[in-house]
């Protein structure tokens, strides 16, 4: 098992995973191809237990700033 990378989509701001050793990634959100070496990395984890955990709080923190503006 590689590492996992928390990406933010140039075109739209999701966040979304992406094994490290993929060259890119569709945004499940806009159908953005997303070329991995030039992306937005946000965090990165050891295994995917650590990336789900992480990518759930980066979404559960940008709902909360949608809600406060």
């Amino acid at each position: 098992m590689g590492a996992f990378l928390i990406l933010e989509c140039d075109r739209c701001g999701g966040f979304l995973l992406a094994k490290a050793e993929q060259r890119s990634r569709t945004c499940p959100y806009c159908g953005f191809k997303i070329v991995l070496h030039k992306a937005k990395k946000v965090a990165s984890a050891i295994n995917a237990y650590e990336a789900s955990n992480i990518l759930q709080k980066l979404k559960r923190d940008a709902s909360l700033k949608r809600k406060k503006a």
